[in-house]
Parts: structure tokens; C-alpha cells; sequence
């Protein structure tokens, strides 16, 4: 069964990265901010559908941070749970995927990403989705949600006996606290002053990963795109 779940996770991510790139603009003059950038593989196909090479990091661990560099990205070493340290009104592009889940406080993240983009930008975000069928599944069968089965550093998999990782050990960086539904991730947004925003689905447990493109509200992952449009911000 686990096996069986592994395969299909990896279908809906390969979908979700597929939503990710179809939502950004081509603009070769475009800034670009990657929050997460891990070893700047995923940083470099983003950077190369916008058709820029103004490509910028935040990551927090030095091996990847490294590795990056090597790719041409200009990393700053930070923790995200802190206020980005940029300026305000400084980049086009803001890109977080499976990121805001991590955080400590999701308003501090939002409202960053709100501050550091120039207006008329965007932001690409990407999360799992609470109300995904497996995660009301789960719900259902009185076990802990898939997307919460890891809010222990001790050990994953917590109330979910068919948790992929269940057992293992996992950095207290990588446990989730806070899980959006898809109305929740809109309003959440639309309360930081984002506005134009599109939300796609990718994966469909058990369905094909497709499904999810039609109906997100039960998908696994949603991936929002919202703009910053107060023109006259003097942040």
C-alpha cells in the first residue's frame, strides 16, 4: 500500500511543479525570489521559464546553499521563519513551494513576500491541501491527516499507520504547522492584501493526479498565484 501511495505522491508533484511553471510570466527582465531554494535545481527551470537570469535564493543550510552558488544563483543564508532580508518593493517574482507549511507563523511569511515584492508582482505558492480526498480519508478513519502526520521531530508518521515515513526521525525545520484548505489559502492571501488570485489543483488520490487540475478543492497540492497591486505603496 505504501508503495502504491509513494507512486502516486510522485505523480501529483511532477503535476504540481507542471501548474507551477504554466502560472509564470515570461519576462526576461524579470527579479526572481525563491524561497527555499534548496541546491537551486528547481530555482534554475524556474528562472529559465521566465526567461531571466536575475535569479535570487533564501535557504538555510550551508552544503545547498553551496551548491546553488554553483548554479549562478545569488543565495542569502536565512531563516524563513524570520523577516526576509531584503528590501521592500525589490523583486517580481516571489516563489515558495512546500514552504509555508513549515513556518512558524504563516502571517510573517505572507506578509514578507507581500512587502519585498514590487507592486504589480506576483507570487507563486504552493502547499498541500487539507481537504485533499486521502486527507479526509484519513480524518474519517479517526487517524491523524496525512498532511499532519510529521508535526514531531521525534518521529514521523504520527496517527496515520499508512504514513509513508512513518518511524522515521526528521529536523525540526521540516515539520508542518499550519495546513490550508483551498478557501482557506485564498482568504488567507486576500487578508494580506494580495489580489488576482488563481488557484490550481495537482493530484487526485486515488484518481489519476489530473483530476485535481479540474476540481482543486480536493487535491492534494494547490498552488496559488496573487499579485501585489497597491501601486502606490510606500513600504
Amino acid at each position: 500500500m505504501k508503495q502504491l501511495l509513494f507512486r502516486i505522491y510522485e505523480q501529483a508533484v511532477k503535476l504540481n511543479k507542471r501548474n507551477i511553471l504554466d502560472m509564470l510570466d515570461h519576462d526576461a527582465a524579470a527579479s526572481l525570489l525563491d524561497l527555499g531554494c534548496d541546491d537551486g535545481e528547481w530555482t534554475t527551470v524556474i528562472g529559465g521559464k521566465i526567461g531571466t537570469h536575475d535569479l535570487n535564493g533564501v535557504e538555510i543550510v550551508d552544503e545547498r546553499i553551496a551548491k546553488a552558488e554553483a548554479k549562478g544563483i545569488r543565495v542569502i543564508k536565512s531563516d524563513l521563519n524570520h523577516p526576509l532580508p531584503f528590501a521592500s518593493n525589490q523583486f517580481d517574482v516571489v516563489h515558495a513551494n512546500q514552504v509555508i507549511e513549515h513556518v512558524a507563523d504563516a502571517n510573517l511569511f505572507a506578509s514578507e513576500i507581500h512587502r519585498v515584492l514590487k507592486p504589480n508582482g506576483y507570487a507563486i505558492v504552493s502547499t498541500e491541501n487539507g481537504s485533499s480526498w486521502h486527507n479526509i480519508f484519513a480524518s474519517i478513519m479517526g487517524w491523524q491527516i496525512f498532511s499532519l502526520t510529521n508535526v514531531s521531530s521525534q518521529c514521523m508518521g504520527i496517527g496515520n499507520p499508512w504514513a509513508m515515513h512513518r518511524g522515521e526521525s526528521t529536523p525540526p525545520s521540516w515539520t508542518h504547522k499550519t495546513i490550508f484548505n483551498h478557501r482557506g489559502l485564498i482568504e488567507f492571501f486576500q487578508v494580506h492584501r494580495f489580489a488576482g488570485i488563481k488557484v490550481v489543483g495537482a493530484g487526485y488520490h486515488p484518481l489519476p493526479p489530473q483530476f485535481g487540475r479540474w476540481e482543486a478543492r480536493h487535491s492534494h497540492f494547490l498552488t496559488l498565484k496573487a499579485f501585489k497591486q497597491d501601486l502606490n505603496s510606500n513600504e
